[in-house]
């Protein structure tokens, strides 16, 4: 069983190896989650120590707060219509680099930057793999509040077991960035997640789910002899 320093040393073992896709002049989404906290930490110093000139596009408030402590002029995703390079973390990947994101509830603003980039680079180490999405956690779905029962409802016809996130510390269901409740989802294996997930698209109340299909251009895996860096890529 791996120890959390020596997952902690993966972590940033390959948030440092994704700082180095960093070039001068771009325009650069910041992830959020405890592997891109070491990309951004890299980021901040090869600007101090090197010279580089990013502008950094955050995807959350933690990420944001992050890039201002290592001094990385940032924009909004508003203000943007092309990001060159986005670095973000995942919960899970499969064989095909298609992700399930959400654990820290910021998945919609995540995609956004996903797709607005030139290159989508996934972080993880080598425990995130999995050969179906959904083998180890439940597919996060952001809805408006309103939508709690009609969504709900929808998911269960789909076959899902949604339970709405819950705070830690703090009464009553996690808040989103965007003022937003989330709804964990609970799929078996029979079902096709490609399918869940272009209904819930159409789905009256539904803003963002956790499932990037068809975004990661590379996935930097910190593998678990705490040394090597794999890179997986689609053919």
């Amino acid at each position: 069983m791996k120890s959390s320093s020596s997952n902690e040393a993966l972590k940033q073992l390959v948030g440092r190896t994704a700082a180095g896709l960093l070039a001068d002049g771009m325009i650069c989404g910041m992830g959020t989650g405890s592997t891109a906290r070491f990309f951004i930490e890299e980021a901040g110093r090869r600007m101090r120590d090197e010279g580089l000139r990013i502008t950094g596009v955050p995807t959350s408030f933690q990420s944001r707060l992050l890039c201002q402590q290592q001094g990385i002029p940032l924009l909004d995703a508003q203000d943007c219509r092309r990001i060159d390079l986005a670095v973000d973390g995942a919960d899970e990947v499969d064989p095909d680099l298609n992700v399930i994101k959400g654990g820290g509830a910021a998945h919609t603003i995540e995609k956004l930057i996903a797709s607005m980039s030139t290159q989508f680079v996934i972080v993880v180490d080598e425990s995130k793999l999995v050969p179906r999405l959904g083998s180890t956690i439940d597919i996060p779905v952001e809805i408006i509040l309103p939508a709690l029962g009609h969504v709900t409802e929808v998911l269960t016809r789909l076959g899902g077991k949604p339970a709405l996130r819950m705070g830690i510390k703090k009464d009553g269901p996690v808040i989103t960035d965007n003022g937003n409740v989330v709804l964990d989802v609970k799929f078996g294996p029979e079902i096709n997640l490609r399918e869940a997930d272009a209904r819930l698209h159409v789905t009256a109340g539904v803003l963002e789910t956790g499932l990037f299909f068809d975004l990661a251009t590379k996935v930097l895996v910190g593998m678990s002899d705490g040394k090597t860096v794999k890179t997986l890529q689609k053919l």
